[in-house]
């Protein structure tokens, strides 16, 4: 999430800005795809070996798309965070074939901003509290 937001931010200022596409924006942007890549396995190995939410979900058949929590975690969550996931991959591609800097951070910045927006959308904040508890 951090990556993403330092992203966006040097993307903008460097959209608007007129800066050079340096290697530390380049770097910085593998590094987002590359972190949002690593959350991608951690979560498919969650989700198809050590979720109970997904065994709940897979068990319940036809019922699934009925009940809120279960189609969250068996539809919505994974289908959006992997959107998101996409959205990032183009938007860093697009951003390498383009020769314009000014180009390359406003394709980098649209492409980030929406990835970001969808993983929010997406993250059990109602959970939060039994997440984060001390």
């Amino acid at each position: 999430m951090a990556l993403a937001i330092v992203n966006i931010v040097k993307s903008y200022s460097g959209w608007k800005g007129a800066k050079p596409y340096d290697k530390g924006a380049k770097g910085l942007g593998a590094a987002f795809v590359g972190t949002m890549d690593l959350n991608l396995l951690i979560g498919l190995a969650l989700y198809f070996v050590y979720s109970p939410f997904a065994f709940n979900a897979f068990g319940s058949g036809a019922n699934v798309m009925k009940t809120a929590n279960l189609r969250y975690w068996a539809v919505e969550h994974i289908f959006v965070m992997i959107a998101a996931i996409a959205l990032a991959h183009i938007g860093k591609a697009k951003a390498k074939k383009i020769t314009d800097n000014a180009k390359k951070y406003k394709t980098q910045f649209i492409f980030f901003t929406i990835a970001l927006i969808l993983m929010l959308s997406r993250i059990p904040w109602h959970e939060a509290g039994r997440l984060f508890r001390f």
